[in-house]
């Protein structure tokens, strides 16, 4: 999943180290004391190693400092006799230059891009660090951090919520049609199951040939009940008869169905904002495909700027490379990635986890 997002992070990760890697070589000869031989430092004992901090330290009070904030060459060379290294604004530049288009080429959209360039670049300029933390230790905490300020946006427990809220707490579901809405219902039902909640499905989409079919045959295969009405009916009127019939039978979770839409089109999004009156749902869900890229970041703030959602869900993550969307989602509507799809299955669905998706994108093995 998201293999090439990793891919090109890796290839960040090279790009500074190879352009850090001739400034180290450097730094020796710009560091040595006049007839001082620089290569023996490494053997130097610790007294030695404490007279060649002591010596640059003293050279630091006859050093004029530069107006600029880029490191002078007797930082660099005070830097390397304390056993440390200093990245630069010209290390970083090829590097990050082709980190964005490796970003916008994986559909990371253009404000997430410039935001996990701007982190990275504020971690690493003029940072120093000891070389024994290599330069791409370095590059992999920046790019750590960057990614999961803009993949964590909004992040809560889902579980915890509905554990703590009023029973029964509803749960409507909105995107364009195709995208795996219905499908992604019966598998938060499944879920929700094994986690020891009941749930109700609820089909508001009344307008769609073929929309009660589709969904009673998801409930009947996992035994849940269904509430529906026949086709062109109110759907507010059918998510409203959901939330009754789980109070009168202890039911847990209403899970509302509605029909696809898009952001432009007036009598479906003025639906939804009937369902909002009418029945008031706990959450409202964005459902669209990872694989959708740029178009599912700009259908979610659309949708998230015509209705509030609270969060969204992603299906096919496992046919995805690029991660874009998974990237960019929450950073741009503010509202987090909650689940992810994962395959055909009713089990297939999972708790989105932004620590553990930056760290296998991270990972080298």
């Amino acid at each position: 999943m998201f293999d090439g997002l990793k891919d090109k992070l890796s290839g960040f990760r090279e790009d500074v180290e190879a352009s850090t890697e001739v400034d180290e070589e450097a730094s020796p000869e710009e560091g040595a004391a006049p007839g001082s031989d620089a290569d023996a430092s490494d053997e130097a004992p610790e007294g030695g190693a404490a007279a060649t901090a002591a010596e640059a330290d003293a050279v630091e009070a006859d050093e004029t400092t530069s107006d600029d904030d880029e490191p002078s060459t007797f930082q660099r060379a005070k830097a390397f006799a304390t056993g440390r290294i200093i990245i630069e604004e010209e290390d970083l530049e090829e590097p990050l230059w082709n980190l964005e288009m490796a970003l916008l080429e994986s559909d990371v959209e253009m404000s997430v891009a410039e935001q996990i360039l701007d982190s990275v670049r504020e971690s690493m300029l003029g940072e120093s660090r000891k070389q024994v933390e290599t330069t791409g230790e370095l590059v992999e905490s920046a790019l750590h951090d960057a990614l999961l300020d803009v993949i964590a946006v909004g992040q809560f427990d889902f579980e915890q919520r509905i554990a703590e809220a009023d029973k029964p707490v509803t749960i409507v579901f909105t995107g364009v049609n195709g995208v795996g809405k219905t499908t992604s219902i019966a598998k938060l039902s499944e879920w929700l199951a094994d986690r020891g909640y009941s749930s109700v499905l609820a089909n508001g989409d009344t307008y769609r040939a073929g929309a009660n079919e589709q969904i009673r045959e998801h409930a009947d295969r996992l035994g849940r009940d269904l509430i529906s009405h026949d086709q062109g009916g109110d759907p507010a009127a059918v998510i409203y008869d959901g939330v009754e019939y789980a109070e009168a039978n202890d039911i847990d979770v209403v899970l509302g169905d509605t029909a696809g839409r898009l952001h432009t089109s007036d009598d479906l999004m003025a639906q939804l904002e009937k369902i909002d009156r009418v029945v008031d749902p706990d959450m409202t869900l964005f459902v669209d495909e990872a694989v959708a890229g740029q178009d599912a970041v700009n259908r979610a703030k659309e949708f998230d700027d015509a209705a509030a959602i609270d969060g969204a869900i992603l299906t096919k993550a496992d046919a995805d490379s690029s991660g874009g969307a998974a990237i960019s989602v929450a950073y741009v509507t503010g509202k987090p990635i909650l689940f992810l799809g994962t395959g055909q299955g009713y089990d297939d669905i999972t708790r989105f986890d932004p620590e553990a998706l930056v760290e296998s994108l991270l990972d080298e093995e």
